[in-house]
């Protein structure tokens, strides 16, 4: 078997009392793409942010074809070699992006400080055609386009620096469903072209069902349940999976029943979830 892409080893993280994630086991393969469902507290944006290095594990070890991801890296050329690795595509890219900036500055900026030998312009019109943005939108703001665009100029930012590992952080949440689709679609040809390995971290599980190979269900910080992705939708075996495909809105959806089965789901402490 091929050394895996993205390896995750018995993650933990505790803030006070509260097991974020608990113990948290997963591999991505080159080329793959891999779902992390669950409901608000479930642990999932958490365990993304630790493969990404913005939180440090208590416990546990990441891996990139089977090198371990320091938690530190002393040194500019360290930081940057390690930010290369895994780049992180958030729900709201105006959060990351700065409105004074044109969309062109923004590539050249990210170009020349993790490549500063190399001639920025051709890999610019190559980013802004690869993500279907072109030139035309090169010298616009970030007011200045849609919730799409924005978008597209945030995943090109990211494959600029040649990922092995994209994470995507509800990265379609926030769109039109007409708009999700187009997005979804470039990851998928993305994904094809350049065999980059995708971490979508999501609760939309139409999202887990169109782009994922596999998919981790998560709970109260632990994996309930992983598999194919098509395996886990069609036949779920925990009941906390059941409950989120049960809790899409489909032709004959009871809600009183879905409410009757939130509750059947206690937390520990003996109050219902707030998952789902």
């Amino acid at each position: 078997m091929p050394e895996p892409l993205l390896q995750a080893v018995g993650l933990s993280r505790a803030f006070d009392t509260v097991r974020a994630v608990d113990d948290v086991s997963f591999t991505l393969r080159e080329g793959g793409s891999l779902g992390i469902v669950g409901g608000s507290g479930s642990g999932k944006t958490t365990t993304a942010r630790i493969v990404v290095g913005l939180e440090r594990a208590d416990e546990g070890e990441v891996r990139v074809r089977g090198r371990a991801r320091p938690t530190r890296v002393r040194g500019r050329a360290g930081r940057l070699a390690r930010a290369r690795e895994v780049q992180m595509v958030f729900q709201d890219p105006c959060l990351s992006l700065d409105p004074r900036t044109s969309v062109e500055h923004v590539l050249r900026e990210t170009l020349r400080l993790h490549f500063p030998d190399r001639d920025p312009e051709p890999r610019i019109r190559e980013l802004l055609d690869q993500v279907g943005l072109g030139t035309r939108a090169a010298d616009a703001l970030p007011r200045r386009l849609s919730g799409g665009q924005r978008q597209r100029v945030a995943i090109a930012r990211a494959l600029a620096v040649e990922p092995a590992v994209l994470v995507l952080d509800e990265a379609v949440a926030a769109l039109d469903v007409s708009v999700q689709a187009q997005i979804l679609n470039l990851l998928a040809d993305i994904r094809e072209q350049t065999r980059i390995g995708y971490l979508f971290i999501t609760h939309d599980l139409g999202v887990v069902r169109c782009v994922t190979d596999e998919v981790l269900v998560m709970r109260h910080g632990r994996v309930v349940e992983a598999g194919p992705t098509a395996e886990v939708l069609a036949a779920p075996r925990h009941p906390y999976t059941r409950l989120l495909l049960d809790s899409v809105p489909h032709p004959g959806w009871n809600p009183d029943r879905i409410a009757a089965a939130r509750q059947e789901l206690l937390d520990p402490a003996g109050t219902p979830t707030q998952e789902a």
